[in-house]
């Protein structure tokens, strides 16, 4: 008991001690606020922004700051949302896009916009369907990066006053009805029906022109030819000229039984002639030749 009492009488002696130690405990840890590293802290002093605190250690005045709002700012991804939208040459889409963003102020997003996720969606909406109407079916479906650019520019600066940085913009696809559809599977059939028939008159066309070259080619070797062959028979003939001029009536003699003896040969040489006649001119001539030899011996 002896104990007891002394526990006792500590405590009423030092009561009020004890008393203030409690209260600085409790006004340190009301006024030493940790703040994650994915999260910025809105602090708010009798109902009015007083401060935003980043990760790490801070200080607020207990009891009088608080810690109003808490606010993540990892990136975020809004659901894939689908919206309808007319290009300019009158075809009803169906586009699902989805934004990809991050909250960089949180005091503006704090205070100036209800419902973030909601603004956003409703923004987008309007920029695809304005944007969409600017371009024909095929401009939508070729230049879908440019498209996708314009639309994050464009909801960039319209968020720019909610403290929001859009970090991507993504058009995930382009739905078109039935109808369209099956008018532009028959377009794209006669399409490949065009080349294909441009293909086939394209083969003829070259095969033609193959043809006409091969044949001018063939005319420019037979005229080759012929030209040698008259080079050679007018060198030949200037030759005889020339033996004529010098040797008189007896070159010319020589020469037409050559020729003679030339052609019985070619007679006798034929197939299928087995007995040649030789008429008393040809005799004459191969007398006169060998007589024409003997005399230039």
């Amino acid at each position: 008991m002896d104990i007891e009492q002394l526990i006792i009488g500590i405590l009423e002696n030092n009561l009020a001690w004890l008393l203030l130690a409690a209260l600085v405990i409790i006004l340190i840890v009301k006024s030493v606020k940790i703040v994650p590293q994915s999260e910025q802290h809105v602090v708010e002093r009798f109902g009015r922004l007083r401060a935003v605190l980043g990760p790490g250690i801070n200080m607020i005045v207990p009891f009088i700051d608080r810690i109003a709002h808490k606010i993540s700012i990892l990136e975020r991804q809004l659901p894939t949302a689908s919206q309808d939208a007319i290009t300019r040459d009158n075809v009803l889409t169906q586009v699902d896009t989805s934004v990809f963003y991050r909250i960089t102020e949180p005091e503006k997003t704090v205070y100036r916009i209800r419902d973030v996720d909601s603004a956003i969606s409703t923004t987008v909406a309007g920029i695809v369907r304005a944007e969409i109407g600017k371009m024909d079916l095929d401009e939508v479906q070729a230049n879908r990066n440019s498209l996708i650019d314009t639309i994050k520019a464009t909801v960039e600066q319209a968020v720019d006053d909610w403290g929001i940085e859009v970090t991507r913009a993504e058009i995930l696809d382009v739905n078109l009805d039935a109808a369209t559809r099956a008018a532009m599977m028959q377009q794209l059939n006669a399409e490949r029906a065009r080349r294909a028939q441009v293909t086939e008159a394209e083969g003829s066309k070259r095969a033609v022109e193959l043809a006409a070259d091969a044949e001018l080619y063939a005319s420019e070797q037979t005229a080759k030819a012929r030209r040698v062959l008259a080079e050679a028979e007018a060198y030949a003939t200037q030759v005889v000229a020339v033996a004529i001029n010098e040797n008189g009536i007896e070159a010319a003699q020589y020469q037409i039984a050559l020729k003679q003896v030339e052609a019985l040969g070619a007679m006798s040489g034929a197939d299928g002639n087995q007995t040649v006649i030789v008429p008393a001119e040809a005799v004459a001539a191969f007398s006169d030749a060998f007589k024409l030899l003997k005399g230039r011996s």
